[in-house]
Protein backbone atom coordinates (compact mmCIF):
# COMPACT_ATOMS: atom_id res chain seq x y z
CA UNK A 1 0.00 0.00 0.00
CA UNK A 2 1.32 3.51 -0.55
CA UNK A 3 1.91 5.44 2.92
CA UNK A 4 2.06 9.07 3.14
CA UNK A 5 5.53 9.57 2.37
CA UNK A 6 5.62 8.15 -0.87
CA UNK A 7 5.23 10.67 -3.90
CA UNK A 8 3.42 9.76 -7.04
CA UNK A 9 2.89 11.52 -9.99
CA UNK A 10 1.44 11.31 -13.46
CA UNK A 11 2.58 13.13 -16.01
CA UNK A 12 -0.32 13.21 -18.67
CA UNK A 13 -3.18 14.62 -21.29
CA UNK A 14 -6.60 14.40 -21.04
CA UNK A 15 -7.83 12.35 -23.93
CA UNK A 16 -4.53 9.85 -24.43
CA UNK A 17 -5.48 6.12 -24.40
CA UNK A 18 -2.12 5.07 -22.82
CA UNK A 19 -2.53 7.87 -19.73
CA UNK A 20 -6.03 6.44 -19.61
CA UNK A 21 -4.74 2.92 -19.12
CA UNK A 22 -2.21 4.28 -16.18
CA UNK A 23 -5.15 5.85 -14.53
CA UNK A 24 -7.18 2.96 -14.90
CA UNK A 25 -4.46 0.55 -13.26
CA UNK A 26 -4.20 3.42 -10.20
CA UNK A 27 -7.67 3.64 -9.74
CA UNK A 28 -8.16 0.33 -9.45
CA UNK A 29 -5.43 -0.34 -6.87
CA UNK A 30 -6.92 2.45 -4.64
CA UNK A 31 -3.07 4.74 -4.74
CA UNK A 32 -3.56 8.23 -4.65
CA UNK A 33 -1.71 10.62 -6.99
CA UNK A 34 -0.99 14.05 -8.52
CA UNK A 35 -1.87 14.08 -12.08
CA UNK A 36 0.50 16.98 -13.92
CA UNK A 37 -1.08 18.19 -17.12
CA UNK A 38 1.14 18.02 -19.80
CA UNK A 39 1.27 20.45 -23.14
CA UNK A 40 2.58 18.69 -25.95
CA UNK A 41 2.73 21.50 -27.80
CA UNK A 42 5.13 23.50 -25.45
CA UNK A 43 6.53 20.65 -23.71
CA UNK A 44 7.25 21.29 -20.14
CA UNK A 45 10.93 20.81 -18.43
CA UNK A 46 9.48 18.15 -15.90
CA UNK A 47 8.68 16.10 -19.23
CA UNK A 48 11.86 16.47 -21.32
CA UNK A 49 13.80 15.42 -18.13
CA UNK A 50 11.78 12.87 -17.08
CA UNK A 51 11.74 11.69 -20.42
CA UNK A 52 14.01 12.57 -22.39
CA UNK A 53 14.51 9.75 -24.62
CA UNK A 54 10.53 9.54 -26.20
CA UNK A 55 9.30 13.37 -24.54
CA UNK A 56 6.19 11.45 -24.61
CA UNK A 57 3.23 10.84 -21.71
CA UNK A 58 2.62 9.35 -19.37
CA UNK A 59 5.69 9.48 -16.96
CA UNK A 60 4.99 8.23 -13.74
CA UNK A 61 7.25 9.64 -10.95
CA UNK A 62 7.44 7.97 -8.07
CA UNK A 63 9.58 8.83 -5.20
CA UNK A 64 11.40 11.39 -7.51
CA UNK A 65 11.98 8.17 -10.19
CA UNK A 66 10.70 8.90 -13.45
CA UNK A 67 9.04 5.37 -15.53
CA UNK A 68 7.76 6.05 -18.91
CA UNK A 69 5.82 3.78 -21.57
CA UNK A 70 1.98 2.67 -20.51
CA UNK A 71 2.94 -1.48 -20.32
CA UNK A 72 5.98 -0.63 -18.16
CA UNK A 73 4.05 1.79 -16.27
CA UNK A 74 1.39 -1.06 -15.70
CA UNK A 75 3.81 -3.93 -14.79
CA UNK A 76 5.89 -1.08 -12.04
CA UNK A 77 2.88 -0.75 -10.71
CA UNK A 78 1.61 -4.20 -10.14
CA UNK A 79 5.14 -4.99 -8.95
CA UNK A 80 5.17 -2.52 -6.50
CA UNK A 81 1.63 -2.51 -5.17
CA UNK A 82 -0.07 -5.99 -4.51
CA UNK A 83 -3.57 -4.79 -3.08
CA UNK A 84 -5.95 -6.21 -6.22
CA UNK A 85 -3.64 -7.61 -8.72
CA UNK A 86 -3.90 -7.28 -12.65
CA UNK A 87 -1.67 -9.88 -13.75
CA UNK A 88 -1.84 -13.51 -12.93
CA UNK A 89 0.05 -14.91 -10.22
CA UNK A 90 1.01 -18.03 -13.11
CA UNK A 91 4.28 -17.08 -14.65
CA UNK A 92 3.20 -18.72 -17.53
CA UNK A 93 -0.26 -16.66 -17.88
CA UNK A 94 1.64 -13.34 -17.04
CA UNK A 95 3.87 -13.64 -19.85
CA UNK A 96 0.89 -14.52 -22.19
CA UNK A 97 -0.89 -10.85 -20.81
CA UNK A 98 2.53 -9.17 -21.70
CA UNK A 99 2.45 -10.97 -25.15
CA UNK A 100 -1.56 -9.89 -25.93
CA UNK A 101 -0.87 -6.56 -24.25
CA UNK A 102 2.23 -5.91 -27.27
CA UNK A 103 0.05 -7.29 -29.81
CA UNK A 104 -2.40 -4.70 -28.99
CA UNK A 105 0.38 -2.19 -29.46
CA UNK A 106 1.63 -3.37 -32.40
CA UNK A 107 -0.04 -5.18 -34.34
CA UNK A 108 -3.82 -3.53 -34.03
CA UNK A 109 -3.27 -0.24 -32.57
CA UNK A 110 0.10 0.87 -34.84
CA UNK A 111 -1.19 -0.66 -38.28
CA UNK A 112 -4.82 1.16 -37.80
CA UNK A 113 -3.31 4.74 -36.87
CA UNK A 114 -0.94 4.00 -39.76
CA UNK A 115 -3.69 3.75 -41.66
CA UNK A 116 -5.72 6.65 -40.78
CA UNK A 117 -2.62 9.14 -40.77
CA UNK A 118 -1.72 7.98 -44.47
CA UNK A 119 -4.13 9.72 -46.36
CA UNK A 120 -0.68 11.25 -48.46
CA UNK A 121 -0.13 7.61 -49.24
CA UNK A 122 -1.17 5.23 -52.16
CA UNK A 123 -4.94 3.48 -50.88
CA UNK A 124 -2.92 0.02 -50.45
CA UNK A 125 -0.87 1.18 -48.15
CA UNK A 126 -4.18 2.06 -45.72
CA UNK A 127 -5.53 -1.11 -46.54
CA UNK A 128 -2.49 -3.00 -46.07
CA UNK A 129 -2.11 -1.49 -42.50
CA UNK A 130 -6.08 -2.20 -41.95
CA UNK A 131 -5.73 -5.91 -43.00
CA UNK A 132 -2.82 -6.18 -40.30
CA UNK A 133 -5.25 -4.68 -37.54
CA UNK A 134 -8.01 -6.90 -38.98
CA UNK A 135 -5.66 -10.22 -38.62
CA UNK A 136 -4.64 -9.23 -35.10
CA UNK A 137 -7.98 -8.75 -34.16
CA UNK A 138 -9.00 -11.67 -35.07
CA UNK A 139 -6.47 -13.68 -32.95
CA UNK A 140 -7.09 -11.30 -30.19
CA UNK A 141 -11.14 -12.51 -30.44
CA UNK A 142 -10.14 -15.62 -30.22
CA UNK A 143 -8.14 -15.52 -26.70
CA UNK A 144 -11.14 -13.66 -24.90
CA UNK A 145 -12.39 -16.64 -23.32
CA UNK A 146 -14.27 -14.98 -20.11
CA UNK A 147 -16.39 -11.82 -19.37
CA UNK A 148 -12.84 -9.97 -19.54
CA UNK A 149 -9.83 -11.09 -20.40
CA UNK A 150 -8.97 -11.16 -16.87
CA UNK A 151 -11.94 -13.91 -16.04
CA UNK A 152 -14.43 -11.88 -14.18
CA UNK A 153 -12.55 -8.86 -13.27
CA UNK A 154 -10.38 -7.05 -15.54
CA UNK A 155 -6.92 -6.91 -15.94
CA UNK A 156 -3.87 -6.07 -17.45
CA UNK A 157 -4.52 -7.30 -21.26
CA UNK A 158 -7.99 -5.11 -20.72
CA UNK A 159 -6.37 -2.45 -19.35
CA UNK A 160 -4.04 -2.40 -22.20
CA UNK A 161 -6.95 -2.89 -24.84
CA UNK A 162 -9.18 0.43 -23.55
CA UNK A 163 -7.64 2.15 -26.67
CA UNK A 164 -9.56 -0.41 -29.07
CA UNK A 165 -12.74 -0.45 -27.11
CA UNK A 166 -13.47 3.47 -26.93
CA UNK A 167 -10.40 5.38 -29.31
CA UNK A 168 -10.78 3.08 -32.09
CA UNK A 169 -14.49 3.54 -32.43
CA UNK A 170 -14.54 7.10 -32.04
CA UNK A 171 -11.24 7.83 -34.57
CA UNK A 172 -12.84 5.01 -37.12
CA UNK A 173 -16.12 7.27 -37.03
CA UNK A 174 -14.32 10.03 -37.92
CA UNK A 175 -11.92 8.20 -40.55
CA UNK A 176 -14.36 6.10 -42.37
CA UNK A 177 -12.46 3.28 -41.78
CA UNK A 178 -14.33 0.13 -40.22
CA UNK A 179 -12.42 -1.87 -38.19
CA UNK A 180 -13.35 -2.65 -35.07
CA UNK A 181 -17.43 -3.73 -35.96
CA UNK A 182 -20.13 -5.74 -34.25
CA UNK A 183 -20.39 -8.12 -37.09
CA UNK A 184 -17.16 -8.14 -37.39
CA UNK A 185 -15.93 -9.22 -33.84
CA UNK A 186 -18.62 -9.26 -32.09
CA UNK A 187 -16.84 -11.33 -28.94
CA UNK A 188 -14.73 -8.24 -28.93
CA UNK A 189 -17.51 -5.84 -29.50
CA UNK A 190 -19.25 -7.15 -26.11
CA UNK A 191 -16.29 -7.16 -24.22
CA UNK A 192 -15.68 -3.73 -25.07
CA UNK A 193 -19.20 -2.70 -24.08
CA UNK A 194 -18.87 -4.67 -20.39
CA UNK A 195 -15.37 -3.08 -20.13
CA UNK A 196 -16.32 0.65 -20.97
CA UNK A 197 -19.41 -0.17 -17.98
CA UNK A 198 -17.45 -0.86 -15.70
CA UNK A 199 -17.80 1.39 -13.04
CA UNK A 200 -14.00 2.66 -12.84
CA UNK A 201 -13.26 2.51 -16.78
CA UNK A 202 -16.72 4.61 -17.00
CA UNK A 203 -15.06 7.00 -14.47
CA UNK A 204 -11.88 7.28 -16.67
CA UNK A 205 -12.35 7.72 -19.96
CA UNK A 206 -12.75 11.36 -21.55
CA UNK A 207 -15.51 12.59 -22.09
CA UNK A 208 -16.68 11.39 -25.75
CA UNK A 209 -17.65 14.46 -27.34
CA UNK A 210 -14.41 17.04 -26.75
CA UNK A 211 -12.47 14.45 -27.88
CA UNK A 212 -14.16 13.84 -31.09
CA UNK A 213 -14.03 17.46 -32.24
CA UNK A 214 -10.53 17.35 -31.42
CA UNK A 215 -9.62 14.35 -34.04
CA UNK A 216 -11.92 15.42 -36.46
CA UNK A 217 -10.19 18.58 -36.59
CA UNK A 218 -6.86 16.80 -36.79
CA UNK A 219 -7.79 14.72 -39.20
CA UNK A 220 -9.35 17.16 -41.60
CA UNK A 221 -6.63 19.32 -41.20
CA UNK A 222 -4.76 16.49 -42.58
CA UNK A 223 -7.02 15.76 -45.32
CA UNK A 224 -7.04 19.43 -46.35
CA UNK A 225 -3.20 19.54 -46.20
CA UNK A 226 -3.17 16.13 -48.89
CA UNK A 227 -4.95 17.89 -51.53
Amino acid sequence: MATNQEEVTLIGVVGSPFVCRVQIALKLKGIEYKFVEEDLANKSDLLLKSNPVHKKVPVFVHNDKPISESLVILEYIEETWNQNPILPSSPYQKAVARFWSKVIDDKIVAPFFRAVYAVNDDEKVREKNIEESSQALEFLESELKDKFFGGEEIGFVDIAAVVIAFWVPLVQDISGLQLFTAQKFPKLYNWSKEFLNHPIVKELVPPREPLFVYFKAKYDSLVSSSK
